[in-house]
């Protein structure tokens, strides 16, 4: 029996809507599979030419090629929808393919859409050059902390109003609610990011969200051993993505990959748990060391975005980003000297990773636009591991003794 809405989440990411081959939609010979199977194909058997003829007319929903829709992708896409309260979901081969395949769906050459101004380097690349340069868009950069500057940016000729809450790397928190109200006003589409907070910790759709968006190569994932991307919304809007753009543009998910994302869901509330638990430890640890100038933590409470986190997160998180004394040299002398982080891009992982943003991910930011978002050439961002966090402090003590 598969969870409903209603059972825990940790019921409901171990039991999830059991996409195994005995509750096949489709209803053919189950075999009696405990977990999801890989249907590694790349191509499915018509019964006949008059049944493919009806898979192609949109009168069945039966599979055809895996570019199209394939079972195991299928149920991901499902659970993760089923996750965060949507109805439909898409699998992509990236998180920036995610990105890249709703711009154009929401999107065409000479309309504008706007963006807070800190995103993930990739997407903040997409938005500020690549969509502006090569596909004619007109990307606006916002200040979407600020709802009197959201509101004064919007209008009826927007078509995508896009955010990442908390935001990478300054987790800085963004009001979804507050967002989502002003862009109904004038019809737009509210997208949000919710890679760094998972379904586990935050849900957009039940503050107004109309899309949101994952990597799946982070938390949701969780091993380090995968990439992947995801949108979720309505059926209506996912349908006419899967169908406009989808499709034809190909930025498919593999099986074997969806598959891993499956068995990381079931795992996402234990790991999440304890990347939290261990994620502020560390903020209290590093806000008391006299090397440390500020740390960027929601759950502390000194945070000014604290009474936002309560509102809209269920807990805070396992990234902590923070500012040592000595700036950019420092910096890199304590990262280049930390022994069991990891140093290295990406996060989510159950391995301890650290890095250095201005200099690597958000090396797609100019000095100018760096200062603009907020985001220091000293800065740290840490996404916490499943180690013991004695052992990760102890480390961090040592690396900044460097300093």
């Amino acid at each position: 029996m598969s969870a409903s809405s209603k059972t825990g989440f940790s019921t409901k990411c171990v039991h999830g809507r059991k996409h195994t081959d005995k509750h096949d939609p489709h209803g053919r010979k189950p075999f009696g599979t405990v977990s999801t199977p890989i249907f590694m194909s790349s191509t499915f058997a018509f019964e006949s030419v008059e049944h493919g003829a009806k898979i192609f007319a949109g009168e069945s929903k039966d599979y055809t090629y895996t570019r199209i829709g394939n079972p195991t992708t299928a149920a991901l896409e499902s659970e993760v929808a089923f996750l965060e309260g949507a109805e439909r979901g898409l699998a992509l081969a990236s998180g920036m393919a995610a990105v890249s395949h709703l711009t154009f769906h929401l999107v065409k050459p000479g309309e504008k859409f706007l963006y807070a101004k800190t995103l993930y380097g990739g997407t903040f690349a997409f938005f500020s050059h690549v969509c502006e340069s090569h596909f004619k868009m007109k990307p606006i950069v916002i200040d979407a902390t600020n709802l009197d500057e959201v509101a004064a940016a919007i209008d009826k000729d927007t078509k995508m109003l896009f955010i990442e809450t908390p935001s990478n790397p300054t987790l800085a928190l963004i009001d979804i609610a507050g967002c989502a109200e002003i862009a109904r006003k004038h019809g737009v589409p509210l997208v949000v990011d919710n890679t760094f907070a998972t379904p586990y910790l935050q849900n957009p759709i039940e503050f107004g969200a109309d899309y949101v968006l994952h990597s799946l190569t982070k938390y949701l994932g969780g091993h380090g051993d995968l990439v992947g991307g995801l949108v979720v919304g309505s059926e209506e809007n996912m349908a006419r993505l899967h169908k406009d753009i989808y499709v034809d543009v190909g930025g498919c998910l593999s099986p074997f990959n969806a598959w891993l994302v499956l068995r990381g869901i079931r795992t996402l509330p234990a790991r999440m748990d304890r990347h939290c638990k261990s994620a502020m430890e560390i903020a209290q640890f590093l806000s008391f060391h006299p090397k440390v100038e500020q740390v960027f933590y929601p759950g502390l409470r000194s945070n000014p975005d604290y009474h936002l986190a309560v509102k809209q997160m269920r807990n805070f998180g396992g990234m902590v980003s923070f500012l040592v004394k000595g700036g950019r040299e420092a910096a890199a002398k304590m990262a280049d000297n930390a022994k069991l982080w990891t140093l290295a891009v990406s996060l989510g992982d159950v391995d301890s990773l650290l890095s250095v943003p201005a200099s690597t991910t958000h090396s797609t930011y100019s000095n100018e636009e760096l200062r603009a978002a907020g985001i220091d050439p000293g800065l740290i961002r840490l996404s916490v591991g499943l180690e013991d966090v004695d052992d990760l402090i102890e480390d961090l003590r040592d690396a900044l003794r460097t300093i």
